[in-house]
């Protein structure tokens, strides 16, 4: 049964609810700024089987890898680092050939919430923390950041370059989604 006391609400001016776990733990529910309580309240019960099943195999995650012990110290997070310098730009430079794309800087970073980034200059950002992830994850974060430098949004042709390149995308995508809580939540 879900515990609404660790639910959190926050309003913006988007135009659905949507959820989200967060890596601590916490239920993060976003409403557009009028959205009524009884109707986001309607949203949260009516997924509240996904969310108890999320919630379950975090919690299932978090046991199997020891509990809170598991958190990076930092000198694991500097040896992470220095790995993902070493293989995150040889497989940038691999799939830019692929891709017919040029790019600017690659900075590896501590993030608690995002895998990686491009900006519109072509810098790449990526989170030391794919180091804990297979290697085909990483070249699908690699791939997915790439094909913004031809398509900066997410539309159906971003994706169709990314599955032309990467084919198994979606399967290392579904990996990732399915185990991102408890690897970020090895940096909190």
């Amino acid at each position: 049964m879900t515990d609404y006391d660790n639910i959190y609400l926050k309003r913006s001016r988007r135009r659905t609810i949507s959820m989200e776990i967060l890596p601590d733990g916490r239920v993060l529910v976003r409403a557009p700024y009028l959205a009524p309580e009884d109707v986001i309240k309607k949203f949260v019960l009516k997924n509240e089987a996904w969310l108890d099943k999320h919630l379950e195999k975090m919690q299932k995650a978090k046991e199997e890898a020891g509990g809170a012990d598991d958190r990076l110290s930092m000198e694991e997070l500097r040896e992470l680092a220095n790995k993902a310098a070493e293989i995150i730009p040889e497989r940038v430079a691999y799939y830019a050939g692929q891709i017919g794309v040029s790019y600017g800087r690659i900075t590896i970073r501590n993030q608690k919430s995002r895998w990686g980034s491009c900006s519109s200059k072509g810098n790449l950002n990526f989170n030391v923390l794919l180091m804990l992830t297979p290697p085909e994850v990483i070249d699908s974060v690699v791939v997915h950041e790439l094909c913004h430098r031809k398509e900066m949004n997410h539309s159906k042709r971003f994706y169709d370059e990314v599955l032309r390149v990467f084919p198994e995308y979606r399967k290392w995508n579904r990996w990732l989604k399915d185990n991102e809580s408890a690897i970020f939540r090895r940096m909190i």
